[in-house]
C-alpha cells in the first residue's frame, strides 16, 4: 500500500505533498525534523492521505497534485481550504 498525504504547517499555514509506502514512519521523520524540505515549518499537520495499490499509481496521483493545478485546487476546495 502506498499513500499520497498532504501536510499543513502551523508555522507558516502552506501545505506539503509527499508519497510514502509507510505513511506513520514517514510522518514521525517530518515531525522529528528528518525531512529538508520540512524541518523549518514544523509543527506540521497530517490533514489528508489517500492509499493506492500500487507505487506507479500513488506517484502519477503525487505528481498531478504537485503541478498545482485542478487536481490540487479541486483537493483543497474539497478539505475546505479554498
Amino acid at each position: 500500500m502506498y499513500c499520497v498525504y498532504l501536510l499543513k504547517s502551523n508555522k507558516d499555514q502552506r501545505f506539503y505533498i509527499g508519497c510514502s509506502s509507510d505513511i506513520k514512519r514517514r510522518f514521525d521523520e517530518h515531525k522529528n525534523g528528518k525531512v529538508q524540505s520540512t524541518k523549518h515549518r514544523r509543527p506540521l499537520q497530517l490533514i489528508y492521505f489517500e492509499a493506492y495499490s500500487s507505487e506507479k499509481k500513488a506517484r502519477v496521483r503525487e505528481f498531478q497534485l504537485k503541478k498545482f493545478g485542478s487536481a490540487y485546487t479541486g483537493l483543497l476546495k474539497r478539505l475546505g481550504f479554498k
